[in-house]
């Protein structure tokens, strides 16, 4: 279906080209991540409950690259409804790190990001929850932004945590980044969540020669479960910004130890809030061996949904039933804005916060697959935008002894965008 719809597309973009009427994005080859809405096209968030469904409607997000000339090549694997560190929770399989096929190329975003790395396509559309966009992009060696919360709209993206999820790009150059967030970027009357703050001329507003101030948090880099080659990266960076005469400064954000639990207990109650429609009855996956309607729903997402989609439905509706709300869902929300009102202060000083992207390079299929709770803590320094709302970046910076790539990542103020790509463009070391 892509294939011939891409080949027609190109022919037709071609005339456009020619007489004068293309759009921005006129022959940009573009990958969207199995979470994203395309009419009369298939889609089924990496996991086997939506089997054979066919989209109705087109993201916004989707419409608008469209509506710009450019060509959409196909649909990208994922972690199953984009709960995944790794991409080995697909129902399709993982998809495989391009620089070693023995390890993961991060979740839950792992095929777009693979898919540039590999050129297959110049960018892609994932979406990043809790570090889904730049854990993966860090693991492959290009650059992924997660934009401020509400400024791209969400409509047409499936839901995991719908006070988390972000649509962000994949691309190997900032500039291709710049202007397609141009096109994407703004409200909608779809989305009433969406900002209705003007989104600037991104490609337009990245600065060159400004002098700015940058943080980082003293014990991302001195903790011992972050791998040394990283350590070295980043303190060669801040070398990097002082030589060309920014400021650098330590500084110590103790809650940084909350922001993955913080995440973890919201953004399962979200998941199972809102994967309570896969049920068997209006579309998708519905198991044969059923007797009655509660069996319906039972055997049903017992065969569509995979371990660890139901592990965090379980996870959600504990901490959403009546004896744990007020301990852990209504507790966490109020250290989320603890963590967001404190990130926020210490983005009115500096202009970025520096930090890993991931503790570690790409790890090997299967390492660690058997324990959760070591996957989990593959987010631990990219849950904190998540939780504060804010965007951020993750582009590569050099490689580990074992030639992977490692990903650095800033944070900014809400809808500063520009600036994130701008240090981007600076600080990008293959």
């Amino acid at each position: 279906m892509y294939a011939q719809e891409a080949l027609d597309r190109a022919a037709d973009i071609d005339k456009k080209i020619k007489s004068g009427t293309a759009g921005k994005l006129a022959g940009m080859v573009v990958g969207l991540k199995d979470v994203l809405c395309y009419k009369d096209h298939p889609i089924q968030g990496g996991s086997k409950i939506l089997d054979g469904f066919v989209s109705q409607f087109t993201a916004t997000a989707v419409q608008r690259l469209l509506d710009e000339d450019a060509i959409i090549i196909g649909r990208q694997n994922c972690d199953e409804f984009a709960m995944g560190s790794s991409n080995e929770n697909s129902a399709f399989g993982p998809a495989l790190n391009p620089f070693d096929t023995t390890r993961v190329p991060g979740g839950s975003s792992g095929g777009s990001a693979v898919a540039v790395a590999a050129d297959l396509c110049q960018v892609s559309l994932g979406s990043d929850t809790g570090g889904s966009v730049r854990q993966p992009a860090a693991f492959c060696g290009i650059i992924g932004l997660k934009p401020t919360y509400s400024r791209i709209s969400r409509y047409g993206l499936i839901a995991y945590g719908s006070s988390f999820d972000c649509i962000g790009i994949f691309s190997k150059s900032v500039d291709d980044i710049a202007l397609v967030l141009t096109v994407i970027a703004g409200s909608d009357e779809y989305d009433s969540t969406v900002s209705r703050t003007e989104a600037p001329e991104y490609t337009t507003s990245l600065f060159k020669e400004k002098k700015i101030s940058v943080c980082y948090i003293r014990d991302t880099v001195e903790s011992d479960a972050l791998q040394p080659e990283i350590r070295e990266a980043i303190q060669e960076a801040i070398e990097q910004l002082r030589a060309l005469g920014h400021t650098i400064e330590a500084i110590d954000f103790p809650l940084l130890r909350y922001t993955l639990p913080t995440y973890y207990i919201l953004a399962t109650a979200e998941a199972s809030s809102n994967l309570s429609r896969y049920d068997g009855v209006r579309y998708g996956h519905r198991s044969p061996e059923t007797t009655d309607l509660e069996s319906l729903y039972k055997k049903t997402r017992h065969e569509g949904f995979g371990k660890e989609v139901q592990r965090r439905i379980l996870l959600g509706t504990f901490v959403l039933s009546s004896s744990y709300y007020d301990a852990y869902y209504t507790k966490a929300q109020k250290v989320r804005r603890i963590i967001r009102d404190k990130t926020k202060e210490i983005l009115q000083r500096y202009d970025f916060m520096l930090m890993p992207t991931a503790p570690t390079t790409a790890f090997r299929l299967g390492e660690h697959t058997g324990n959760p709770l070591e996957m989990y803590l593959a987010d631990i320094y990219s849950v904190q935008a998540n939780v504060a709302g804010v965007p951020a970046i993750s582009f590569p910076y050099g490689k580990d002894k074992k030639g992977l790539p490692i990903g650095i990542q800033a944070l900014a103020n809400d809808f500063e965008e520009s600036k994130l790509l701008s240090l981007a463009r600076l600080l990008t070391k293959k």
